[in-house]
């Protein structure tokens, strides 16, 4: 049995002051947010703890699915630096950036850099593979993780994604390759995959190119973040319906309209053509509210339909 982790949106706080010319741009309004309210939102001893229980479930791989940061200021990126160290290696973790992440188009090196060690490819014959680019692909176990970033510069108030012209063809092309391969496949995006998860000012642009590529090749998973809520949806796959998981916010206290932290576990078996996925919940107790304990439980148990993917 293959166990994947999957946890996003940790929203890190931002530790520190941000330059003099970070102020000038898109980053003051998100900035004041964090100020007026989300700073007491996105908590850093709830981000620990999850972490430890996530720890603690021996995953043998870990899928993170953006948004490290807030405003992608300069004093956030080492604290985003550490907390994937701390998840694990390289090889035992896999990530794809978030609309957080690419906040303004000046923190893309730097979101660039930090996530670099979590996208190395496999050798594979398509050629992008071998860039260290999106998409890309990594074999770990029974699993073939395909990673897309949708992590895109957008104006005040807007939080859209866009995977664009060269990663689709590419994925295209990537998931055509693998219709033979005897491995699970799954793959991981920031903004959820359709426009029924989210829409508008927050919602992926060319999610309906996403869902004719996946309509012709499907998929064993598709994870992903950004709503910050625990979601379970499908899309149309050459041989019946891809389960879609979205996850809450990684470091989250619950709120009137959002839950509180939470991650999520995949228990992979069975085999080629007979897959059998076990689909847990993990997350912030009830009792947080009242008292005021982070401690984080198994909150749902399921058995997904058995994939061919």
């Amino acid at each position: 049995m293959f166990v994947l982790a999957h946890l996003s949106d940790p929203h890190l706080p931002i530790q520190g002051s941000l330059g003099a010319g970070e102020y000038f741009s898109k980053r003051l309004i998100g900035y004041i947010n964090w100020i007026r309210g989300r700073h007491t939102i996105h908590r850093g001893d709830i981000a620990e703890a999850l972490v430890a229980d996530l720890l603690a479930q021996k995953p043998d791989h870990i899928a993170m699915t953006g948004d490290l940061v807030n405003i992608a200021a300069a004093c956030e990126w080492e604290p985003a630096k550490q907390y994937m160290r701390a998840l694990g290696t390289s090889r035992g973790v896999s990530a794809v950036p978030g609309n957080h992440d690419a906040y303004v188009g000046g923190a893309l090196a730097e979101m660039g850099e930090t996530y670099a060690p979590y996208i190395t490819c496999d050798p594979h014959p398509v050629s992008a593979m071998s860039t260290g680019s999106y998409p890309f692909l990594r074999q770990r176990g029974p699993a073939m993780i395909v990673g897309i970033s949708t992590a895109v510069p957008t104006a005040p108030f807007m939080a859209t994604g866009k995977i664009g012209p060269r990663q689709l063809s590419e994925l295209d092309a990537l998931l055509e390759s693998l219709r033979d391969s005897p491995l699970f496949r799954i793959v991981l995006i920031h903004h959820p995959p359709t426009h029924e998860l989210a829409h508008g000012r927050r919602g992926l642009d060319d999610a309906d190119a996403l869902a004719r590529v996946i309509a012709r090749h499907g998929a064993g998973l598709i994870l992903h973040g950004h709503n910050h809520t625990a979601t379970f949806a499908t899309m149309a796959g050459p041989q019946g319906p891809v389960p879609v998981v979205g996850v809450p916010s990684a470091s989250a206290r619950p709120t009137a309209r959002k839950p509180g932290a939470g991650y999520a576990l995949f228990q992979i078996d069975g085999e080629p053509g007979a897959w059998e996925v076990t689909f847990i919940r993990r997350g912030l107790s009830a009792a947080y509210e009242e008292t005021g304990q982070v401690e984080i439980i198994e909150q749902t148990r399921q058995t997904l339909p058995s994939q061919h993917a």
